[in-house]
């Protein structure tokens, strides 16, 4: 945490240390393994809210949008757009709706589907998702806190993770 010092030891090791102790040490690496994801998404996230909250936005409504720009026709309906984002329907409701009262995206019908309605990116929306990611990139993306190699290590690694969970065949 920014203004926080860092402790003189490293709490996750220390855990699977204990864990080896009370009798768990057929788990202590696992957990280990989950807890420093846990805090490694807590880190990234606070990076990126750094960025995106100035600019009115969270890295949920920034996903939509980023979705959105990088749709053939800026828009799609909505289910596709929880499927593609792998996160429960409301929660895109939720945000959808939350970037139409900013004026980011406008709710339309889909031109052959009278049951379905789609999401579109306004311009103000394309603007927006656009320097968002300059400043994402820069501020995080470009220097993940980790070489180069370790970066696509962590991706080989954490996908290998999703795939086993189904994400994607």
């Amino acid at each position: 945490m920014p203004g926080q010092r860092p402790l003189p030891f490293d709490p996750i090791l220390e855990a699977r240390r204990q864990w080896t102790v009370h009798g768990w040490a057929e788990s202590a690496d696992g957990m280990a393994a989950v807890t420093s994801v846990f805090r490694a998404q807590q880190i990234y996230l606070a990076r990126v809210d750094q960025v995106l909250r100035p600019l009115g936005l969270t890295f949920a409504r920034y996903e939509v949008l980023m979705l959105l720009l990088f749709s053939r026709a800026g828009s799609l309906p909505l289910n596709k757009m929880g499927a593609r984002l792998q996160v429960h329907p409301t929660s895109i409701t939720n945000a959808v709706d939350r970037l139409v009262a900013q004026d980011l995206l406008r709710r339309v019908p889909h031109p052959t589907d009278g049951r379905t309605t789609l999401a579109e990116i306004t311009e103000r929306g394309r603007e927006l998702a656009l320097r968002a990611t300059a400043g994402i990139n820069e501020s995080v993306f470009a220097d993940p806190g980790l070489p180069g190699s370790d970066v696509t290590t962590l991706v080989e690694v954490l996908q290998k993770l999703r795939r086993s969970a189904g994400d994607f065949a």
